[in-house]
């Protein structure tokens, strides 16, 4: 995969969680909660980042990554893990805690059907 490999595991997060996102976890569709919920904890792990390879504690492997590097030599990859991975973390919250209410409700269901009997 070469320099593309970091992008291409990032690709496959986004795709293997569309699917959440049209069974209903509902994540993009209000993006202001989801910048919310993502931007602020993407911002402190990006200036760890920062410091880090400033610091020369941690650089990434030239042959894994495209070479785009945005200031303080933060690579574009870097920057799109703490986006996507977050988006993808909250899809996943979403979709379960759709199911559970789901769940509940067709406990509840059978609950009634039940004492009704």
């Amino acid at each position: 995969m070469g320099k593309a490999e970091y992008l291409v595991v990032l690709a496959a997060c986004v795709l293997v969680t569309l699917p959440l996102e049209i069974a209903g976890a509902r994540v993009y569709r209000q993006p202001r909660r989801l910048a919310r919920a993502v931007l602020p904890v993407a911002l402190v792990f990006l200036v760890w980042d920062a410091l880090a390879i400033a610091g020369g504690v941690w650089d990434y492997a030239p042959e894994h990554v495209t070479g785009i590097r945005a200031p303080f030599a933060v690579p574009l990859e870097e920057i799109l893990f703490f986006v996507v991975i977050p988006i993808c973390g909250v899809l996943t919250y979403e979709i379960v805690q759709l199911t559970l209410a789901v769940l509940r409700r067709l406990g509840s269901r059978v609950g009634r059907q039940e004492a009704r009997r």
